[in-house]
């Protein structure tokens, strides 16, 4: 199994998805979503423990909830 790998720098703590399907990308007998729905480990849901957003793009260096990889 090919592994993913992370650019840039992104909390210890994100989750999505796709993080737990076992199947690469192309396979055509999965069934793929690319919602990406974030959640964080600390809250188990969509606002970190600060009360912001979770995602991609949040989820970064500089955040007080930041863990670093």
């Amino acid at each position: 199994m090919e592994s993913l790998s992370v650019i840039g720098t992104r909390c210890e703590k994100l989750r999505w998805k796709g993080m737990f399907v076992q199947a690469v990308w192309e396979d055509p007998t999965v069934q793929h979503s690319d919602d990406r729905a974030f959640w964080c480990q600390h809250t188990f849901k969509c606002l970190g423990p600060d009360g912001q957003a979770v995602g991609e793009e949040e989820c970064v260096a500089g955040r007080g909830c930041f863990e670093e990889l």
